[in-house]
């Protein structure tokens, strides 16, 4: 098998439901597509309803461009054979699989899911397999990596479409990989998009708010979620064995539903005391953090180079994943987790020998907000002074919780731009400051709006006192924001660099620049 391999119509189609029209004859598909503009000669045409197109509008282009064949939803008679399905989402990620011949049957599959530390908590597992001398390959929501290959995935990107994951997850197994840990989205369950990568282990991090625009509750986001372990029960049987194991969090709200979800195999972690594997004796300090695991009965000692209660969670999450459900040795575990340096642009130190303290951090979520700010103050005796914004066309209700957060967590917040998109980024940091003052909040005083998040960050920076720590929070690893419909380059990383290199006086990065620059 390669990754650009070339299959019968029939043979792609032989796992999924579908009634095939008059037209149909079986025919050579050399690639699958859902975009009509990337269609190629002998590709197979999904089209794909939902937001503001529908697919389906798109088949003529399709054809023109050289389809051999085309999938929809609607009763159609083309001039190129046409099979109809009742979900095109679904079908495609079926077919796709069927494409690169099924790559996830062929690896040990480790599925992360979660409203936050999913990045966090898949690195983990994946330095854990690396130390443990396996060949495993990562998707992320930062990026792929297939052995010595990076493949960046940070450009505002959830879970890859279908398409994507299962060429990718070829891609490692022609590379001789026998694992993969795949960062699993709410939108990626939702829409189909991992459907079909057989799933062996299932880990979750937490469920908290967010995404409620596009789930429509609390529930249904959870819900979500919970598809991915009812996706066990899917997985082929594998020569080399089916942990099917469900990783849950005791300490998250949403532990209770979940167990009782989940009628098979499972573990639960803890920092409380009330997991499977449990962390005790945490001692926090600016280098990391240092904890006891209890599991089976033995005592590991840990140590992990990123701060905070949260990640001694998700080294837990990381650590069950490992032991409990690929039989990795403990101590093999706990030496992973010790040989992690980082993650990109989450709790990221920034340091051109200022006297206070700069952290970028991924925090978007009000959850993550308060953790992250939390964490801050175990790494500081000074001012914790955060920086954020919220997005725009997106879930509206976790504006004000953010704001809210901040203010009655961090002794200074600066609210500014995160992706606007098309709403009035004016109106969206008046939701945020009107909260703000509701908190308790003096404007001018305690909070502040600076529409342009490169001043933004200035202020937060021109604000540090010694002893302090300025955090940006929301883009993390991201290398672009969205105003309106186009995507200007920006790193928050780069722009505390600018920011610290003008308050220092000495050389470094020029601050991006975005539309609500001054010029």
């Amino acid at each position: 098998m390669t990754v650009n391999p070339i299959k019968k119509l029939s043979q792609l189609i032989d796992e999924i439901e579908y009634k095939p029209t008059s037209t149909f004859t079986d025919v050579d598909i050399t690639g699958i597509q859902f975009d009509s503009r990337k269609v190629h000669p002998g590709c197979l045409f999904v089209a794909m309803s939902g937001g503001s197109a529908d697919g389906h509008d798109y088949i003529p282009i399709a054809i023109a461009n050289g389809a051999a064949a085309v999938v929809g939803t609607k009763d159609l008679q083309l001039s190129v054979p046409y099979i109809k399905v009742e979900d095109s989402r679904e079908a495609l990620a079926y077919l796709a699989a069927s494409f690169y011949g099924h790559p996830g049957r062929k690896l040990t599959v480790i599925g992360v899911t979660g409203t936050d530390g999913k990045t966090t908590t898949s690195n983990l597992i994946f330095q854990i397999l690396k130390t443990a001398g396996i060949k495993a390959g990562l998707v992320s929501t930062v990026n792929a990596v297939i052995g010595d290959e990076v493949i960046d995935t940070g450009f505002h990107v959830t879970t890859p479409e279908a398409t994507q994951v299962q060429q990718l997850l070829a891609k490692m197994v022609e590379a001789g990989l026998t694992h993969v840990v795949l960062e699993t989205t709410s939108h990626g369950l939702a829409q189909h998009r991992v459907t079909g990568c057989e799933y062996d282990i299932a880990v979750v991090t937490n469920i908290t708010h967010e995404h409620l625009d596009y789930h429509g509750s609390y529930e249904g986001y959870r819900d979500a979620k919970a598809r991915l372990f009812s996706m066990l029960k899917d997985t082929k049987e594998k020569p080399f064995g089916n942990p099917r194991l469900a990783v849950l969090n005791a300490d998250d709200g949403a532990y209770e539903y979940l167990n009782g979800f989940i009628k098979g195999n499972k573990s639960s972690y803890s920092i409380k005391g009330v997991g499977n594997v449990n962390a005790s004796s945490i001692r926090y300090s600016p280098n990391g953090t240092d904890f006891v695991v209890e599991v089976n009965k033995a005592i590991v000692s840990v140590h992990c180079n990123l701060p905070g209660a949260f990640n001694v969670s998700n080294c837990l999450a990381a650590f069950t994943a490992a032991v409990e459900g690929l039989g990795i040795n403990a101590e093999v575990a706990a030496k992973g987790i010790a040989e992690l340096p980082g993650v990109s642009g989450r709790m990221e130190w920034i340091d051109l020998g200022q006297p206070f303290t700069a952290i970028v951090d991924f925090a978007h979520t009000p959850n993550a907000l308060l953790r992250a700010i939390e964490t801050a103050r175990q790494m500081t005796h000074g001012r914790v002074i955060a920086v954020f914004g919220s997005a725009g066309l997106r879930d509206r209700q976790k504006r004000r919780m953010m704001a809210e957060t901040s203010v009655k967590m961090a002794d200074i917040t600066i609210l500014t731009a995160e992706d606007p998109r098309t709403e009035s980024l004016d109106d969206i940091l008046a939701e945020m400051a009107d909260e703000a003052v509701k908190a308790g909040g003096v404007e001018g005083k305690t909070f502040f709006r600076v529409p342009d998040r490169g001043d933004a960050i200035r202020l937060g920076v021109k604000l540090a006192q010694p002893g302090d720590l300025v955090m940006p929070c929301g883009k993390g690893h991201e290398q672009s924001m969205c105003f309106g419909t186009v995507e200007y380059p920006w790193d928050d990383r780069t722009a505390l660099r600018a920011a610290l290199a003008e308050y220092m006086h000495v050389n470094g990065p020029r601050m991006p620049e975005l539309p609500t620059s001054i010029k």
